[in-house]
């Protein structure tokens, strides 16, 4: 479980970015962290994801500070898919998928190998493990940043903005696949698209101005937001 206790974050230009914010991600399940842009909620993202350090408050993932973690124990328990999804553009989908396995695990190259190559086939994308980044799809090169989060069995994905580049017929896919992953890990989703976010989380918080204005099972909080 990730606890976000009472968390505030102010950039060098005085702009209060995250303000007291407070929020609890289960283990299990799809979440979403929703707002406009300048809402604070790619902010939040950043301090989970230990890029940023809080200047309040305290973020725990199983009681302990994650500021206290070592950065490999940390980065093999949380791992992050940015919005513009740095893929390796030398290597192809097979390789990508090896580097974490051989510098983060220090697998053997046959290991990494067979290990990414099994993941992929589990993904239902095996048939990308040859191509390189320039020959695939938005969408599925979405589906192969996160598989190669996957890779390393962590407890959380933090997933940022992930249907930026995604048209309406593929946002709609990406999102069953994605209810899919559930049995591999939990998800957290920074997006400011409400109708993926309808489709794919069961519970979530709307920010605004760097506050959440609503949070619970994500029906109700995007009906909250109808008749506001």
């Amino acid at each position: 479980m990730i606890e976000v206790q009472n968390v505030a974050y102010t950039y060098a230009d005085g702009t209060k970015a995250v303000n007291d914010v407070s929020m609890t991600f289960p283990e299990q399940g799809i979440f979403a962290v929703m707002g406009l842009s300048g809402s604070g909620k790619t902010t939040l993202l950043n301090c989970i994801a230990r890029f940023l350090s809080p200047q309040q408050g305290a973020i725990l993932l199983d009681g302990q500070d994650i500021q206290d973690m070592k950065e490999v124990d940390f980065r093999q328990q949380v791992g992050v898919v940015f919005q513009h999804l740095n893929l390796f553009p030398h290597l192809n989908v097979l390789e990508n998928m090896m580097l974490a396995l051989e510098r983060v695990q220090g697998r053997s190259k046959s290991e990494a190998k067979a290990e990414a190559m099994d993941i992929l086939k589990r993904l239902n994308i095996g048939e990308l493990a040859a191509n390189y980044p320039a020959q695939v799809s938005g969408g599925q090169a979405q589906r192969v940043a996160i598989a190669r989060g996957l890779a390393l069995k962590p407890k959380f994905m933090l997933l940022d903005e992930p249907t930026s580049a995604l048209d309406a017929a593929t946002t709609s896919d990406f999102a069953q696949w994605l209810r899919e992953l559930q049995e591999f890990t939990s998800f957290i989703i920074v997006t400011h698209d409400l109708p993926f976010a309808e489709q794919t989380a069961d519970q979530g918080v709307f920010m605004a101005q760097g506050q959440v204005q609503e949070q619970g099972r994500l029906t109700e909080v995007l009906q909250n937001l109808d008749r506001c």
